[in-house]
């Protein structure tokens, strides 16, 4: 079996687990999950800027995380790739083990 990986999906890879190195990035995936979202909802539920949210939907979109969709004069947001859950959930699983200080499969 050939275990070469090509640069570009390398590079991907990459990028993607440094959109998911933020926080923030994360809380937006968790939102998107469940229904489309609005900045002005999404930088309420966060807490944070629109400007700070319309920036990190951006990255997320150039990596199709996120897409969007205009509803007249809005535009919401939607998880592009829905298996990208898998990956956080996985992550959100693990980082509970390592809080609570329990081995996994404990």
């Amino acid at each position: 079996m050939n275990n070469k990986i090509s640069t570009k999906k390398l590079a991907e890879v990459h990028e993607l687990f440094k959109l998911l190195s933020n926080p923030t990035r994360i809380q937006m995936l968790v939102l998107l999950e469940d229904h489309p979202m609005n900045v002005g909802q999404i930088s309420d539920e966060l807490k944070i800027e629109q400007s700070a949210a319309s920036h990190q939907l951006a990255m997320l979109k150039k990596h199709q995380l996120v897409s969007n969709v205009r509803d007249g004069k809005s535009i919401y947001y939607e998880l592009d790739d829905p298996h990208i859950m898998d990956i956080v959930n996985e992550g959100l699983a693990h980082s509970d083990h390592v809080v609570r200080g329990v081995k996994h499969g404990n």
